[in-house]
């Protein structure tokens, strides 16, 4: 039995009330503008009947789907280089994000558990790289956060003979383990606190309780793999000075993403 959503004048109705709903609440709870909840919605809306569109002839080849994949790294490394208040070091921050993809997707793909098609490629690389880039950005953020607010450890260290990558390491080190928390609190806690995305999808689409768990623990192994060798990469970047910050660079505030994880 396919119990996929359908796309239908019952989807987009419930879909209108409950952002009508969300509305109502802001206004009776003065939470801000009523407008916010569904001004949010009809964004989303069309920018995902907009990605739909493109996807639905991107997935067609293997190549046109690859080549969604590269404009999707870019958008990443730009969102990364602005949460963290880095945008002149977006090269190198491409850089800590290639190697977590780079370590992550073609093992998935070249064992063949993940089959090499469009239809496969799309949707597990999207949220192997999404997951890297939010590992990126809170690894880019507060290493450079403590760096400036820590400045005085540094200069210590240098005075004892610390090299300066040595002095900055020996202060943001900590900072990866903070960056790498929500990946692995969310590993541990699937399936008893949350069920991602990934899972419900496939669940959703193919009915198998044991089908969508496979596809989610893979999803998840590969997203510890990413996000590992994406900080530890940025962080190293960070005490070699190539991810700087300008002074005075307010970086975006960085949010939680519900990504289909």
């Amino acid at each position: 039995m396919n119990a996929a959503i359908r796309p239908d004048l019952g989807l987009a109705a419930l879909c209108v009330a409950l952002a009508l709903g969300a509305a109502v609440v802001y206004w009776v709870a003065s939470l801000g503008s009523a407008f916010v909840a569904p001004r949010a919605a009809a964004r989303g809306a069309l920018q995902l009947a907009v990605v739909a569109l493109v996807l639905a002839a991107a997935l067609a080849h293997l190549w046109s789907a690859i080549a969604v994949l590269a404009v999707m790294f870019v958008a990443a490394v730009v969102t990364s280089a602005r949460r963290s208040g880095a945008g002149k070091s977006a090269p190198w921050l491409a850089l800590a994000l290639g190697a977590g993809i780079g370590a992550a997707l073609p093992p998935m793909l070249l064992s063949g558990v993940v089959p090499m098609t469009s239809v496969a490629v799309v949707p597990v690389g999207g949220i192997v790289l999404g997951g890297a880039m939010t590992a990126t950005s809170l690894a880019a953020r507060r290493a450079l956060d403590t760096v400036e607010h820590r400045r005085g450890e540094v200069e210590a260290a240098l005075s004892l003979g610390f090299t300066e990558r040595e002095a900055r390491l020996e202060v943001i080190r900590p900072t990866a383990a903070d960056a790498l928390l929500p990946g692995v609190d969310q590993t541990r806690t699937v399936g008893l606190v949350t069920l991602p995305g990934a899972f419900v999808g496939v669940l959703i689409a193919s009915g198998s309780a044991i089908q969508a768990g496979a596809v989610q623990i893979l999803v998840l192994s590969g997203l510890l793999l990413a996000q590992t060798c994406a900080v530890a990469v940025t962080v190293e970047l960070v005490a070699r000075q190539r991810v700087t910050r300008l002074t005075g660079k307010r970086p975006s505030v960085i949010t939680a993403s519900g990504s289909g994880r």
